[in-house]
């Protein structure tokens, strides 16, 4: 199901973001990119609808993922 990313709290959401920019590898190529840009380009994802937040029942977590990857 996904969760409107807009009604839960500003910490929660930071929390979520942190999670996944870590656990999502560290290769950007010839440049590195920063923990707080990499947490930035999330939040302009979700601002722009190509990622949504979802909420798995089955397994009871949060995740992020592609808008067009989400078959709820």
């Amino acid at each position: 199901m996904i969760i409107p990313w807009q009604q839960i709290s500003p910490d929660a959401l930071n929390s979520i973001i942190e999670e996944f920019v870590m656990r999502e590898g560290t290769d950007y190529g010839e440049s590195e990119i920063s923990f707080e840009q990499k947490k930035l380009e999330v939040k302009q994802q979700l601002n722009s609808g190509s990622i949504v937040l979802v909420y798995s029942e089955l397994h009871e977590t949060v995740n992020l993922m592609a808008a067009n990857d989400f078959k709820g």
